[in-house]
């Protein structure tokens, strides 16, 4: 199977060297007539934390990160160890850059998995729960593994995908709920290939996946996403399908548990520019219960967008895009999930895009006025040690520091670990 995000980047490059490319539609700099809301220059102000050499440190750290109480960053490579197939490494702050990378566990490439994507979670005990996209017992590659990285070290293989029914490939983070339970998606498998969400839950001492919810490829979406799933106080699931829907441009979703089954609502169905299209990060909300995201096409010139669902007090949802991207100094085609700064306004990343870095950008880190929907990008990806290509989002941090990962870039192009102050 092949390496998942690298499958994402190759559409968005074929994407953008068509004709039709964001590229072509304005000129470096110059505002596109149709994007929605307003954006202003960038005001970097970007350290790089860590550069990655691709050897036993670990290379191409395409995940989100997690940190502890005392400000240690958490997070994986898809490649590097001491296996070459990946690790989960932590990032201790030190006053002055490079921070202190420690590999805390190598991929074997075999039975414990091989190629993580998506970064880890914290259960409550401690333990940092993640998927790899190939490794495990199934053909020639594997079709991936749920692993347990425990807080005394060791890994524990909670569920060795077979592709089958039970799904193919995560590829993406996971997310916990209040009773230990591990939940995700995957992009391949299943009954009808196309997907499924799972669960990994303990009994009676032994880990069991069951699938929540397999894809059909029709009205109820095809393809689960790069991002976590959202998981409210009810424990309700929400997420997002990269593909499939009525209009075949990717779904919003909901599962919700009653007496045991979990039922699938579909919530928004995406339609293709000028509406939002193909999202490939996870979902956040707001205290009233609307929902935000973005998608990497779609928007008024299918350079991606940010979109909000808001919520009616009879459950339903009425979509609308917040920020159209240009694909040019704001940044084009997000992979990202959002995250809230503390004054309310939506904090993420774009994987091209910028003025920084090539024809078509390296990415930038923006900001983004959810009521006013000005865009403000704090960082163009792309300087001479920098990083290069922010496929996930931002952690904010307790000191009120963003930080992230970029898949390439920094002394070796292997990939950094960056933060930005707002």
């Amino acid at each position: 199977m092949e390496l998942r995000l690298v499958a994402v980047a190759a559409t968005i490059a074929l994407t953008c060297g068509c004709a039709q490319s964001p590229a072509s539609r304005a000129l470096p700099g110059a505002p596109v007539a149709g994007s929605r809301g307003a954006v202003s220059a960038a005001r970097s102000n970007e350290t790089v934390l860590y550069s990655f050499s691709g050897y036993t440190d670990g290379g191409d750290p395409a995940a989100d990160l997690v940190a502890d109480s005392s400000g240690t960053l958490y997070g994986t490579t898809v490649v590097g160890g001491e296996y070459g197939c990946g690790t989960v490494f932590n990032l201790a702050p030190v006053k002055k850059p490079p921070w202190n990378e420690n590999v805390l566990y190598g991929f074997d490439c075999y039975g414990t998995g091989k190629n993580p994507y998506g970064g880890v979670a914290f259960d409550a005990a401690g333990n940092l729960d993640g998927t790899t996209v190939n490794g495990g017992a199934c053909g020639s590659y594997g079709c991936g593994v749920v692993f347990q990285l425990a807080a005394g070290g060791g890994e524990t293989v909670l569920h060795d995908f077979a592709g089958g029914d039970d799904g193919s490939g995560p590829g993406g983070g996971v997310a916990i709920d209040k009773r230990g339970n591990v939940y995700g998606t995957t992009p391949d498998g299943g009954a009808d290939g196309y997907g499924v969400v799972y669960g990994v839950s303990r009994r009676h001492g032994t880990w069991r996946e069951s699938v929540i919810h397999t894809f059909t490829g029709g009205a109820d979406g095809s393809v689960g996403s790069l991002g976590r799933l959202l998981i409210d106080p009810s424990g309700n699931l929400y997420g997002v399908t990269e593909e499939g829907g009525t209009a075949r441009h990717g779904t919003v979703f909901e599962l919700s548990r009653r007496k045991g089954t979990w039922n699938l609502t579909t919530l928004y169905t995406f339609t293709g520019a000028p509406d939002a299209a193909s999202p490939y990060g996870g979902l956040v909300a707001d205290s009233s219960g609307n929902l935000y995201g973005t998608t990497s096409f779609g928007g008024s010139i299918n350079a991606g967008a940010v979109f909000e669902l808001i919520r009616h007090g009879n459950g339903s949802y009425r979509e609308r895009v917040l920020y159209s991207f240009t694909g040019s100094v704001d940044g084009g085609n997000p992979t990202s999930t959002l995250v809230f700064g503390a004054s309310g306004d939506l904090y993420g990343t774009t994987s091209n895009g910028g003025n920084s870095c090539g024809s078509y950008g390296c990415g930038v880190v923006f900001a983004l006025d959810p009521k006013g929907r000005k865009e403000s990008v704090l960082h163009a990806f792309g300087g001479a040690s920098d990083g290069q290509h922010p496929y996930y989002g931002l952690l904010l941090g307790k000191n009120g520091v963003f930080y992230g990962t970029t898949a390439a870039g920094g002394n070796s192009n292997q990939g950094v670990v960056f933060e930005v102050k707002p």
